[in-house]
């Protein structure tokens, strides 16, 4: 008789399941069985106080143009298109933020561009932008906890220069004898009726140019003969390159393949780029290989991965930071037991320092990195499944959604999302990251119903060289399949099918205004799936942004839509959800009046836009700062005509 491929692979797919789990830390995944309901019932969210006061109801990818407007100041500087989530203590609870470094952008001086300004005048960013992530103002703006020029708020004292980072530029030439006059623009405001502050760069960033052979070398190097001829460069002149936090990374550790996201953190008094390191390999005996640059494509990525094709291995072996001040790379071994990072460390001694040298404050802002959950999500589509058989026959093989919302990204897939909440199971809630899992399509059939939901504890902890016990454990929300739970693709239909919904948000979209649906965030709560999603609206005006003005949620199938997230739940959950959120009031500044309502919503957008305006002008008069008092002044008279333009 002779024995079927099933029986014959058995033991060679029993080895691959384990090896493959292991080279991917997949091997500790604690599987939780979730009879998930899909009945909203009153008080239902009363045990999830915790996770439901820290919903962020701000998206990172929508905010950024508010961030522009309200935060830029000069078209010198930018933030970037996708702002990052990040987490800070204040006033004795750690809250959930979306935060931006302010950099320069030299394209924005315009006809002042010439070399002497790109290259010794214009040689830095200031300062960052951070915003609650569960809170708004009462016209729908970001709630700042951190902001202005010089930056001021609720972080405290730090440096707030940035030298280096992901948009400096290729080179600048900085530095001066003590004493000498001040060359590098600082910040577009000064003391004593000045107009411009400018400064001197007083760190160790770059090789010194001050004699004449450097001066050579490195006019040869950008080929420019300013370098050699310009009278700026003096003895104590040095000059700064290879300035993002992936290229300093590069230069110290070659060995190490770096997440996609980098992002910042205010850390002991300085602006920090975060960096998570990998090492991997194709040689993990038995792992399954896997294609690293497509599993960690989604739509939150901007850049594809040319460099590390597939693996069949992956640690997140290094923490990192870079400097944004004088761009000093730190590297911390984060995986004791990795013997690949091992052997490296022998090769370049004294370059990576043990993990506890790790400052508490450092260590409160490093988190799960999301390369590797996105590569850990990919695998464990398949490798859930840990019995040779029902692997064999892939009955139950899982994906990752497409992004209901579409996005910008090179990629469709839903990426994961970064959010403060209490797992099933769990005691205390994390600053945690999730994704969902769907049922493997098959040929053109999608079914888009929840299967599965993956948790990983991303808080590190707060004790300077000690790691949270919890972090890193990755929890599988295991569903049944007796009960049908809406996916975010099925969700998001739901929510433009619903006639109520769309009757109003048509409503919404009269006049010269266009409604953005933000991201779609699910979360394991009432003893099943709330799907919340903000709703912005924003003016097609030249200076306009995005006003997050509505709230949608679902729970089954399900819906609410209102002004607040509160009320939201409350009318889901049948006028009493039992939950605490964040934007319960709406945060209204001293003098602040609500919204305007005439029905009329590109009126009310430019009224309120008016009102704020006329705030600024007041404000800035007081300070005696003329330049913010003329630019108010300018977006008053926008306003204005916007509004004029909306009674027509």
């Amino acid at each position: 008789m002779v024995p079927n491929e099933r029986t014959l692979e058995a033991p060679f797919l029993q080895r691959n399941i384990e090896a493959t789990r292991a080279a991917y830390d997949l091997e500790d995944v604690q599987v939780v069985d979730y009879d998930a309901t899909i009945v909203a019932e009153p008080g239902a969210l009363r045990n999830d106080a915790k996770t439901t006061a820290s919903i962020r109801i701000l998206d990172p990818a929508l905010v950024s143009d508010a961030f522009r407007q309200l935060e830029q100041y000069r078209q010198y500087y930018s933030f970037p298109n996708r702002l990052h989530v990040g987490r800070y203590e204040i006033d004795g609870e750690v809250q959930d933020t979306v935060i931006a470094v302010r950099e320069l952008n030299q394209a924005g001086l315009g006809e002042s561009q010439s070399w002497y300004n790109s290259t010794v005048v214009f040689t830095h960013g200031f300062g960052i932008a951070a915003a609650y992530g569960n809170k708004r103002d009462s016209d729908g703006k970001p709630v700042f906890l951190q902001s202005g020029i010089p930056s001021v708020g609720e972080l405290g004292d730090f440096e707030p220069r940035v030298y280096f980072g992901a948009n400096s530029p290729e080179y600048s030439i900085v530095g001066a004898p003590d004493g000498a006059e001040p060359l590098e623009f600082d910040f577009p405001a000064g003391e004593d009726g000045q107009r411009e502050t400018y400064t001197t760069f007083s760190g160790d960033g770059g090789p010194a140019v001050g004699n004449i052979f450097n001066r050579i070398a490195y006019a040869l190097k950008f080929q420019s003969e300013q370098i050699l001829l310009s009278d700026a460069i003096n003895a104590d002149s040095q000059i700064l390159y290879n300035r993002t936090p992936a290229e300093r990374i590069a230069e110290v550790a070659p060995f190490l393949t770096v997440d996609s996201e980098i992002y910042p953190a205010v850390v002991d008094g300085r602006i920090k780029w975060m960096v998570d390191g990998y090492t991997t390999s194709t040689n993990y005996p038995y792992s399954n290989l896997e294609a690293f640059n497509l599993a960690v494509l989604d739509t939150s990525s901007e850049t594809f991965n040319r460099e590390t094709g597939e693996i069949n291995y992956i640690k997140n072996s290094v923490k990192a930071t870079v400097d944004a001040y004088d761009g000093k790379v730190e590297l911390y071994q984060w995986d004791e037991q990795d013997p690949i990072l091992n052997a490296w460390m022998k090769i370049f001694p004294d370059t990576i320092q043990p993990k506890s040298a790790i400052s508490g404050e450092l260590m409160s802002h490093i988190r799960y990195p999301s390369d590797l959950f996105k590569m850990q999500r990919s695998v464990l589509g398949r490798y859930h499944v840990t019995e040779a058989g029902a692997f064999y026959s892939q009955q139950d093989a899982w994906m990752t959604p497409n992004d209901p919302i579409g996005g910008t990204g090179l990629g469709t897939l839903q990426p994961p999302y970064y959010l403060t909440m209490q797992a099933p199971g769990d005691t205390e809630s994390a600053f945690s990251l999730y994704s969902t899992f769907i049922p493997q399509s098959t040929g053109e059939t999608t079914r888009n119903v929840l299967t599965g939901y993956l948790i990983a504890n991303a808080d590190a902890g707060r004790e300077a060289g000690v790691v949270a016990e919890d972090f890193g454990k990755l929890t599988l929300l295991n569903l049944p399949r007796e009960t049908v739970v809406p996916g975010p693709g099925q969700v998001q239909n739901n929510f433009n099918a619903d006639s109520d919904v769309s009757s109003l948000l048509n409503i919404l979209r009269q006049g010269s205004t266009r409604v953005l649906n933000g991201n779609l965030l699910t979360l394991p709560v009432g003893g099943g799936f709330l799907y919340v999603q903000p709703v912005y609206i924003e003016s097609t005006g030249e200076t306009s942004y995005p006003l997050l003005q509505k709230i949608l949620v679902a729970f089954g199938d399900q819906i609410a839509f209102e002004d607040t997230l509160e009320e939201a739940l409350d009318s889901l959950f049948g006028g009493n959800s039992g939950a605490v959120t964040g934007d319960g009031d709406l945060v209204v500044e001293p003098g602040e009046s609500q919204d305007a309502d005439s029905g009329n919503v590109a009126l009310d957008v430019a009224l309120n836009a008016a009102g704020q305006a006329l705030k600024d002008k007041e404000a800035a008069l007081r300070a005696g700062n003329w330049e913010a008092f003329g630019e108010a002044d300018e977006r008053l008279a926008r306003a204005i005509q916007d509004a004029l333009d909306a009674l027509d």
